[in-house]
């Protein structure tokens, strides 16, 4: 069976504010197949000037509170920049990536879809090095 990837329809550059940026990421979030469980909280981090662009910066910090523990062991982040070309017109969308915390590997929503299990790996291994420690 083939996977379809769940994108939503992203603002244009003209329309993009960073308000409307978080809003969108916790849109695509809504569309990811995580079970009800996990909780996430979601932050803007920072804005960057660059000479062909503007990249603006989120962190969604994800972890798995339950009855016995409300204060999770460990989290997980995923991070996201919204990227508003200087060269395209403003009339386009916004360009969208993300990464997950520990990992180089920078992923589009458009081309991947979101697994769970990235998130639960984040944590089974801070928890493990943890106890290492």
């Amino acid at each position: 069976t083939q996977h379809v990837i769940k994108n939503i329809p992203w603002t244009t550059a003209k329309n993009f504010t960073v308000q409307r940026g978080w809003q969108q990421i916790e849109e695509l979030i809504s569309t990811w197949d995580i079970h009800e469980s996990w909780l996430h909280h979601s932050e803007f981090l920072e804005e960057e000037e660059l000479k062909d662009s503007k990249r603006y910066h989120y962190r969604v910090c994800w972890g798995l509170p339950t009855r016995r523990k409300p204060i999770p062991r460990a989290t997980a982040s995923v991070y996201f920049v919204i990227v508003i070309s200087k060269s395209k017109p403003d009339t386009e969308p916004v360009e969208v990536f993300y990464r997950l915390e520990s990992s180089r590997l920078i992923r589009r929503p458009e081309q991947c879809q979101f697994r769970e299990k990235w998130l639960q790996d984040i944590i089974e291994n801070k928890i493990a090095c943890a106890e290492r420690l």
